[in-house]
């Protein structure tokens, strides 16, 4: 397990302070803000705390309502909604400097046997160990990043994921509008083992890793590169997760995504995680801002 991996799983391993209270550390992240997957990972984190572990989270529905400080440490407090005979809800707001900065609603079910049961039937799409880890696709683009430790700061901040582009990215083609969906392969940059080795944290770093590349299709249907080259400026509003097959954060899931619609400032984008045997384990829906920035 390398450092990165290792310091993420720090930052989920929450403190309890109080029943139904919980404290998770942030980090600086490429923008001047808290990264929107690790307060969800988080508050995820604190809502697993307070139920069963034979009842895994099924679905997430959240809102990011003010941007997070990188430099202070963010309180969950949980609210036992319902503790049902399948179903057990949960609702965590997260609070820094007096004020809700994200509240999520979580459920969790506890299993049955499938009466019924289909899904959609996996995209084609590379194998991931075919295609260039981030460290070796990133350099060739840095000379179009706005600032220049972009390149250093996201290699950073991706340090503890492998995640591989199918297409090259956003900010590789900006200037050309393409298709708005986009692939990437993603896995844990190290296997989970002994303490780490739990379900619920394979789901919470799922979650985490969904918030990097949702948005990348609305961007592509406007032939956008990105917060990364300055031409557009953007942040995430809501985001919602179903789990529906058990899943393993360190083994390669594909994450299909595309975008539906965007207008009046806002894009949405949708996604499905596939693992490698072809299970459709989530899906995920986001809207975020996307606003291009104003000439002088």
């Amino acid at each position: 397990m390398n450092d990165a991996l290792q310091s993420l799983l720090d930052l989920l391993a929450l403190e309890q302070i109080e029943q139904d209270i919980f404290r998770g550390q942030s980090r600086a992240s490429v923008v001047p803000r808290v990264f929107g997957g690790q307060v969800a990972a988080q508050a995820l984190v604190a809502a697993g705390r307070t139920v069963p572990a034979d009842r895994p989270p099924h679905s997430l529905h959240a809102y990011f309502l003010r941007p997070g400080d990188s430099g202070a440490p963010i309180v969950y407090t949980v609210d036992r909604i319902r503790d049902g005979r399948s179903f057990t809800t949960r609702r965590v707001v997260a609070v820094q400097h007096g004020k809700p900065i994200f509240h999520l609603t979580a459920s969790f079910h506890a299993h049955e046997e499938a009466a019924l049961e289909h899904q959609e039937p996996m995209p084609a799409a590379p194998d991931p160990l075919t295609l260039p880890t981030q460290a070796e696709m990133l350099p060739r683009y840095a000379d179009r990043f706005r600032e220049p430790d972009m390149l250093q700061r996201l290699l950073e901040a991706r340090a503890a994921v492998d995640l591989r582009y199918v297409e090259e990215p956003p900010f590789a083609t900006a200037g050309t509008v393409r298709e708005p969906r986009s692939q990437v392969w993603f896995r844990t940059d190290g296997k989970l083992d002994g303490p780490e080795d739990e379900p619920l944290l394979h789901v919470c770093l799922v979650t985490y890793v969904s918030d990097m590349t949702l948005l990348d299709s609305v961007l592509l249907a406007h032939g956008r590169g990105g917060w990364a080259v300055g031409d557009v400026v953007g942040a995430s509003l809501d985001h919602a997760m179903w789990f529906h097959r058990p899943l393993r954060a360190d083994e390669w899931l594909l994450y299909d995504q595309e975008s539906p619609t965007a207008r009046g400032g806002r894009g949405l984008g949708t996604g499905r995680i596939f693992a490698a045997d072809g299970r459709l384990v989530a899906s995920v829906v986001q809207e975020g801002v996307v606003r291009a920035p104003r000439e002088e």
